[in-house]
């Protein structure tokens, strides 16, 4: 269905049981296609082909270059900079420059990123972590009232308290320097002239804003700018955003460096720890100490290629790497059949089992990384889906551990919002970057014109449970777990793919499913992004309300599970590559697009 989806986030709190407290999810509902097209089409002849190619269900194609994102605005930026012989990196600069600006509420430089990179030259692979960390402050207690009890989430994630130290910043520096060529200062020209001069805010944007209007409008400086005469921004209306601009400029002029020192970093210090409802501890120290961590990706075999993403602290590649690596051990399923769907399922519950137990930031816990996707392992888990039923339990598996300890299972919550981005260069690089302020306007809190994460509740609001120590639960310095999947495929050691999604927890089996429709099923990259979500993380299917798979509740009924029709919201930005040249896909449930030459 050619639709995109707007939030409407429930009042919720944290649940005692564990399970429940991670399958507490947004509820959205569709929006119609029509006003995507007015809103965007007007930018250029290309813009309006890549819309109309969406609406058909058509890839864009392309020979030397693309970049798929999730606005046009930024679809245009970072087009702009690989046209004029810069790399994917370069043009995730510009493009995440502008998506701060025109999809304020999804990411920007006010939180965090994770960044996967294939070196053409080298024909090496490699990841950035931008992940935010926790103050030095911050104790395992932070999210827990006087008695000891967990606070509400709601109550968590408005105002300062939840504010990590923003990595998106230091990770667009980062990038550039070490894969950039084009000048520093020129990328961020599209975000500058957009802030000065305005954009028509979009349907989604409008929408939002609405969805939210109560926790935007405790916070002065938030209201000023998401409301105008007292009322919602509405879509259409022309959107200024002067500070906004005279950050670019600085960032533009002396580098990353302005937002974790000076003026910048005492107003997001004065900010948080301000905040008149729900302080919160980060200190200027805490700014000034950040960087970005290289590590290494991490890679599972599936169908004769690699799946290569981002370790911990994100759970993103280990899960998606199992999940597949389950399924490699079965032949492939014929397309919309129930025990297809039920192998994906079930392999999804066994990977989201270890991910609750075993994966957090591997600086401070250790993690059997190398466990929890080798072969033997998988191999043996595998055994359990060799039944014809839903799997009755699902507990964590046994993986190959050096060392000896014990590990309570996380009640940590991820929301979705969050954006991605998916480019090609003409240099042969590929760059998947998924990128975040965690909830729909993060914290609420905003500065300088730029909103801040809400990512520390991304933590375990419980740092024990019966005496046993949680992996992700709150520590000084620490990077909360994160569901962003970055995804870069291999084959024969060359980029075959570049994937990567929003959607909070549900990210991963979104971009699993289209890893498996594309690989296993053979469909072009935008058919893959588009095809209706089957997602079971922890037993019930939640199944795309207004899909197809509405057809099938009551065949997954009959095997033993429950089943949820929902407006799934995923925001699936990829890119194929094959000797014939690059083709771009962009999710039909969001605003957007796929450019190339």
């Amino acid at each position: 269905m050619n639709f995109f989806y707007s939030a409407i986030i429930a009042a919720i709190t944290l649940f005692s049981v564990p399970v429940q407290a991670q399958q507490v999810s947004d509820e959205v509902l569709p929006e119609a296609k029509t006003a995507l097209a007015t809103k965007f089409e007007f930018l250029s002849p290309e813009v309006a082909a890549s819309l109309a190619a969406k609406a058909r269900g058509e890839p864009i194609l392309a020979k030397d270059w693309m970049v798929a994102v999730a606005n046009p605005h930024a679809a245009v930026a970072g087009a702009r900079v690989l046209k004029e012989g810069g790399t994917a990196a370069d043009a995730m600069v510009a493009v995440q420059a502008v998506l701060g600006l025109v999809e304020p509420q999804s990411s920007g430089i006010g939180g965090g990123a994770f960044l996967v990179w294939f070196d053409a030259t080298t024909g090496k692979l490699t990841t950035l972590d931008g992940r935010e960390t926790a103050p030095m402050a911050a104790t395992p207690g932070l999210f827990q009232d006087a008695n000891g009890e967990r606070m509400k989430f709601w109550d968590a994630v408005v105002g300062g308290r939840s504010v990590g130290v923003p990595g998106t910043p230091a990770l667009m520096e980062a990038a550039h320097k070490r894969w950039g060529q084009k000048a520093w200062s020129d990328l961020f020209l599209e975000a500058i002239d957009l802030a000065e001069s305005g954009f028509s805010v979009s349907p989604r944007l409008a929408a939002l804003v609405a969805a939210d209007a109560d926790r935007l409008r405790q916070f002065p400086d938030t209201e000023a700018y998401f409301f105008q005469s007292g009322k919602p921004l509405v879509e259409g209306s022309r959107l200024t955003n002067l500070e906004y601009a005279d950050v670019m400029r600085r960032m533009a002029d002396e580098g990353a460096r302005v937002i974790y020192s000076g003026d910048i970093a005492r107003a997001i210090v004065d900010t948080v720890r301000g905040a008149k409802s729900n302080p919160g501890v980060i200190t200027l120290t805490d700014l000034d100490i950040y960087e970005v961590r290289e590590r290494p990706a991490i890679c599972v075999p599936f169908r004769g290629h690699q799946v290569c993403g981002m370790g911990p602290p994100s759970s993103g590649a280990l899960t998606v790497g199992q999940i597949l690596g389950l399924l490699d051990q079965f032949p492939v399923g014929p397309r919309g059949n129930p025990h297809t769907m039920r192998l994906v399922g079930d392999a999804s519950r066994l990977a989201f089992a270890d991910r609750g137990r075993y994966m957090a930031d591997s600086d401070f816990v250790p993690i059997p990384t190398k466990g929890l996707v080798s072969d033997d392992y998988l191999s043996e888990r595998a055994k359990l889906l060799t039944g014809s039923t839903a799997l009755t339990e699902v507990v964590p598996g046994n993986p190959e551990y050096s060392h000896a300890s014990l590990w309570a299972d996380d009640v940590s919550l991820e929301l979705p919002s969050t954006s991605h981005i998916s480019i090609v260069d003409s240099y042969g690089n590929a760059l998947s970057m998924t990128t975040t302020i965690e909830n729909g306007f993060g914290s609420r809190l905003m500065t300088n014109g730029f909103l801040l994460n809400n990512e520390l509740t991304d933590f375990s609001f419980s740092s024990h449970i019966n005496g046993l120590p949680i992996a992700n639960r709150v520590e000084p310095g620490k990077r909360p777990r994160s569901s962003m999947s970055p995804t870069i495929v291999l084959k024969d050691g060359l980029p075959t793919l570049v994937i990567g999604s929003p959607g909070g927890s549900r990210i991963i089996g979104y971009v699993a499913e289209a890893i498996v429709s594309h690989i296993d099923w053979g469909m072009n990259v935008q058919a893959a992004v588009s095809t209706p979500h089957a997602i079971n993380r922890f037993g019930t299917f939640d199944l795309e309300k207004g899909t197809s798979l509405e057809n099938m509740v009551e065949p997954m009924e009959a095997l033993g599970y429950k089943v949820k029709l929902r407006a799934l919201n995923s925001g699936l930005h990829a890119i194929s590559i094959t000797k014939d040249g690059l083709a771009g896909g962009a999710d039909p449930r969001r605003e957007g697009i796929a450019l190339g030459q």
